[in-house]
């Protein structure tokens, strides 16, 4: 099969690979949007799960020719395999999947829970085995299988700079209308090191300042979308708004969790705002007409010191029960209904693409690593990265004012947002 990408151009698909694209589970991700709530700032981020999984398969292969050129044998049926895995990468997503695993926990990380396994040992595992690469492709997805295969194979589809990531990046970017980039140079970059998939920055005994800066393009990148994308607050509210209705959802029984793999957005919204609990209701109605609550208060590690931050998100994060406590303390101060008030509080933002195992003159390092002579780009990088982290709490804009002053005593620190506009 020949596809055309907007990202890749042509994408030629294996017959294996067709069979597996045709897959109900595949043909799902078509529903459901790369980028979550981010629609909502930049309209052509449209661009779906599904479109991504092609992208990751075509990057895929591009690193396993990377890899052959650098002289590393790779037999046809694994290089197959790869493609397959690639995939399949996220097939176990969600609607707003990240937004409800990563932002507000109610979920395990897609990549993480029993998902996967589960779909192993039902129509899709079955599917495979007709194919018969069953084991190999989840061995590549990490689950236990009787068939081995190289960990190398595997960081090509879920490592640190991956094939992923390389897709994502430059896919992201160019449906938010973004001029960024990073150079295709650094596909030749890529090669094996002890059974892992490195980042060759040396050659011939000396290291390669070319390579170093392909690497840091790579991870300019990442940080501007999350700056301008993945973290823009109006994303972030209308995510936080979908968790709360899902959360409200949950715990009134009207919705479970296998429930989402049979859904997509728009078929996520609909039911919540037809599920018969008023509260979750009345948020996906809002999210639907772009009628969003508003930032009532915000901090971020200015005001908010390393120690409370992990106090922070260790009660506010990790905890539905202190979350839905404190949002509930809120609303009742303000006299609001609890599904105007919604609190959201990230895991602490950390860079982890910058732990990618690199091969130096010295031999296998990490990138990151501060005793291998790390230049001060990734630095400086990690920490602009770790200083994104916001706490907010999200009103009606009525409430605004109020919110600022009730949160600040609550929280004991001031509202940001606050002092930025006196």
């Amino acid at each position: 099969m020949l596809l055309r990408d907007p990202i890749h151009g042509d994408i030629e698909l294996s017959s294996l690979e067709t069979a597996v694209l045709d897959l109900p589970v595949m043909q799902r991700l078509r529903g459901i949007k790369q980028l979550g709530t981010a629609y909502l700032v930049y309209p052509g981020a449209l661009h779906t799960r599904f479109d991504h999984s092609v992208g990751v398969c075509a990057v895929a292969h591009r690193i396993v020719a990377s890899l052959r050129r650098s002289g590393q044998q790779i037999p046809v049926e694994l290089e197959d395999a790869i493609g397959v895995a690639a995939l399949l990468h996220d097939v176990t997503h969600v609607p707003f999947g990240h937004t409800l695993e990563d932002e507000r926990r109610l979920f395990a990380r897609h990549d993480k829970g029993s998902r996967l396994a589960d779909m192993f040992a039902g129509d899709l595992g079955n599917a495979l085995a007709r194919l018969g690469i069953r084991d190999v492709v989840g061995s590549l997805l990490g689950l236990p299988s009787a068939e081995s295969v190289p960990r190398w194979a595997q960081d090509i589809v879920s490592g640190s700079i991956d094939a992923d990531l390389l897709d994502y990046l430059r896919r992201d970017s160019f449906f938010a209308g973004l001029s960024q980039d990073y150079d295709d140079r650094i596909f030749r970059c890529f090669a094996e090191h002890g059974d892992r998939l490195v980042i060759r920055l040396a050659k011939h005994g000396m290291d390669r300042p070319d390579a170093r800066s392909e690497i840091i393009g790579v991870l300019r990148l990442r940080y501007y979308l999350t700056e301008r994308v993945y973290y823009h607050h109006t994303k972030v509210v209308a995510g936080a708004m979908i968790s709360k209705a899902v959360e409200i959802a949950l715990d009134h029984g009207v919705l479970a969790e296998r429930d989402l793999l049979e859904l997509n957005d728009w078929t996520l919204l609909d039911r919540l705002a037809h599920c018969g609990v008023a509260d979750a209701a009345a948020l996906a109605h809002r999210t639907l007409n772009r009628d969003l609550l508003k930032r009532g208060y915000v901090v971020s590690g200015i005001s908010v010191p390393p120690e409370q931050r992990k106090s922070w998100v260790a009660r506010y994060h990790a905890s539905r029960i202190h979350r839905a406590q404190a949002e509930a303390e809120l609303a009742e101060k303000l006299g609001l209904p609890f599904a105007d008030v919604v609190l959201y509080c990230p895991a602490l933002t950390a860079m982890k693409e910058a732990a990618v195992p690199v091969e130096t003159s010295r031999g296998l390092e990490y990138l990151n690593d501060g005793g291998s002579g790390t230049f001060a780009e990734i630095g400086a990088l990690q920490d602009r990265y770790a200083d994104l982290w916001r706490f907010y709490v999200f009103v009606p804009a009525h409430a605004v004012g109020r919110a600022a002053l009730i949160a600040s005593e609550m929280f004991q620190t001031p509202c940001e947002l606050a002092l930025k506009r006196a």
